[in-house]
């Protein structure tokens, strides 16, 4: 649950690039923190708002994925996962 917040950034960041348009702030907008809407909410559901807030960003990158399988071990481990499928169904 640490790194949802950063990976969600990451995937919005990205997906602005794609994006052709300049956003721009209505006149009348009013910034809202995100204690705000916690504060309004009782019991339960404003303890796991204020468990959830982010305090701060995080300094890692936002996802470390590990390296891709050479063809060798890929098949090990492809033909691995379909014996223990094997052993399930028997």
């Amino acid at each position: 649950m640490d790194y949802v917040y950063d990976y969600m950034f990451h995937l919005l960041n990205q997906y602005a690039k794609l994006l052709n348009f300049k956003p721009s702030m209505p006149p009348n907008a009013v910034e809202l923190c995100s204690e705000a809407m916690a504060c309004p909410a009782k019991g339960v559901w404003k303890r796991f708002m204020l468990d959830s807030l982010e305090d701060s960003p995080s300094n890692a990158a936002p996802c470390t994925l590990p390296p891709s399988y050479d063809p060798p071990s890929f098949k090990a481990f492809l033909k691995e996962k379909h014996k223990a499928i094997e052993t399930v169904e028997t």
